[in-house]
């Protein structure tokens, strides 16, 4: 698997100058190892800087990011049959969801090693996450929750303009809408969307 992320970084489309995601997924989908390893580069830093935010120190300390989020992409890629090739949008938010799911097992593997013998107290506490610190553990379970209940594309908007930072014309590339303005309403209407459904789980 390849390790060098030098055609991505956080906030900036992967795709903008390079051969369009769905094109490498269907490369993949036919077996070509080397769209498979250019996907891998394409989004293993901006995947990585968005795991950070998530993992719990505990979780940092005892397994290295940026092998999880290469086995994140190793299962996605593992999968991709079953993921219909369309905007970059969509696979972003298709490795997001996986991504997601691998953290939370790894939270919960972390949460067992005080079982298997003495640990120390900085490793035994259950640290929050950047992400958690920064806006409290219970909303970011409200807003997990939240973003659960957006349609597809309203998701698609939140994570690429406030999660993976992308520019409102990089929204535009990934989400094949006309222009940044039209990426900006996207954004805000989903971001509405995503306030009310908040306020109502939190009400």
């Amino acid at each position: 698997m390849v390790r060098d992320g030098s055609d991505s970084h956080a906030g900036v489309s992967p795709g903008s100058n390079l051969e369009s995601t769905a094109s490498l997924l269907k490369r993949v989908r036919e077996g070509d190892a080397t769209a498979r390893d250019q996907l891998a580069a394409r989004y293993l830093v901006i995947l990585g800087r968005w795991a950070r935010g998530r993992l719990p120190s505990r979780a940092r300390d005892l397994a290295d990011t940026d092998d999880l989020v290469q086995e994140t992409l190793i299962r996605a890629l593992d999968r991709i049959e079953g993921f219909e090739p369309r905007r970059e949008g969509a696979f972003l938010a298709y490795l997001r969801r996986i991504l997601v799911n691998r953290i939370r097992d790894e939270i919960r593997r972390t949460a067992r090693i005080p079982e298997q013998g003495a640990i120390p107290d900085r490793l035994a506490a259950t640290d929050p996450s950047p992400l958690e610190e920064a806006i409290g553990e219970e909303a970011t379970r409200h807003y997990e929750a939240a973003m659960a209940s957006l349609s597809e594309e309203e998701q698609e908007a939140v994570i690429l303009r406030i999660e993976l930072g992308f520019t409102h014309q990089q929204v535009a590339e990934a989400m094949g809408k006309p222009s940044a303005n039209a990426a900006r309403m996207q954004v805000a209407r989903a971001l509405v969307r995503l306030a009310e459904v908040m306020d109502g789980r939190q009400g």
